[in-house]
């Protein structure tokens, strides 16, 4: 069932804290195709008061939110960067679609998950709103914000810090773990593709054990289209990409990799094939004007944020 978010958001408001129903009222603002998406963020960071900067890096600007004003450390942020958790979810969006599910619930939910964290005095987390992860045509994984961004942490020595990507996270009840980073992988060779399949399998324990943790009993381990993981793992950072499906929707792809596990080719391929038209309708709606807030279901979006406050120790 797919409602109005603003509707769901307001019943909920009257059991959550004042700011959160404040928040998810900008959400239709925020979706709306006129609207500067990096104006509304910095104004949504500002109204409540979140210790964020905006990096440039490459032309691109990503917003680094802490839990405390920058003070020393990798470009201001107090973090350790080989044990830092951070998670990123990119606020750019395809020319033409509102891009509420790709990828302005995400984007919310994480910053939902900020003020929870800030809110228990949780520390050692930093959240990254990335620029630029949709690619124009012609553009490789190179093009993307999150290949610059990366290297700039790696470079600092945020290499072995554990990345988690939220992307399209407003859509159905099943938590989706994805195995992209397996495709990314299979034919790199040289002495760093060990380490970084190490880091990988660690990403996804993590994840698996934080769902276990939170009695999470739908969850799936299967490969999900390219989101920001891949200019992380171009410039040599693992990360571990998570979303949300329907679990009809969840099930049904289960069964197709299972009997086809070649299908998966299909999620890889920009030039979409036939076989991609039996993946997830939630996914075939992505980039297009059918995400829309229709397709949402909000009702499960304090799922992902308590995922991710958990990722985070929370």
């Amino acid at each position: 069932m797919y409602l109005n978010p603003r509707r769901v958001f307001q019943e909920v408001s009257t059991h959550e804290a004042h700011h959160q129903h404040v928040l998810y009222h900008h959400f239709q603002d925020f979706i709306a195709l006129e609207t500067d998406r990096y104006c509304m963020l910095k104004s949504l960071l500002d109204e409540f008061e979140m210790s964020y900067s905006v990096i440039t890096i490459a032309g691109n600007r990503h917003f680094f939110v802490s839990p405390e004003p920058a003070s020393g450390g990798f470009l201001g942020f107090p973090l350790g960067g080989q044990t830092a958790i951070i998670l990123a979810a990119h606020y750019d969006r395809v020319p033409g679609s509102p891009g509420a599910n790709d990828n302005s619930a995400a984007v919310f939910e994480l910053i939902e998950a900020a003020l929870k964290l800030r809110e228990e005095q949780v520390r050692s987390w930093l959240i990254i709103f990335t620029d630029k992860e949709e690619l124009l045509q012609g553009e490789g994984i190179r093009d993307q914000g999150s290949y610059t961004l990366a290297m700039g942490l790696r470079d600092a020595g945020f290499g072995g810090a554990q990345v988690f990507i939220f992307d399209a996270c407003g859509t159905g009840d099943t938590l989706i773990i994805s195995k992209t980073a397996d495709h990314l992988m299979k034919y790199e060779t040289g002495p760093g593709i060990t380490r970084t399949r190490h880091l990988v399998q660690q990403l996804r324990t993590r994840a698996l054990e934080t769902a276990r943790h939170l009695d999470m009993d739908r969850v799936l381990l299967v490969p999900t289209p390219f989101s920001d993981d891949a200019g992380f793992f171009r410039a040599g950072i693992a990360a571990q990409t998570i979303t949300m499906l329907p679990a009809e929707e969840a099930a049904a792809l289960g069964s197709l990799l299972r009997t086809k596990p070649d299908i998966a080719d299909a999620l890889f391929c920009r030039e979409v094939p036939n076989e991609a038209l039996v993946l997830p309708k939630t996914w075939r709606c992505l980039n297009s004007p059918e995400d829309s807030y229709l397709r949402l279901t909000p009702q499960y979006f304090p799922i992902v944020v308590r995922f991710a406050c958990a990722l985070c120790g929370g």
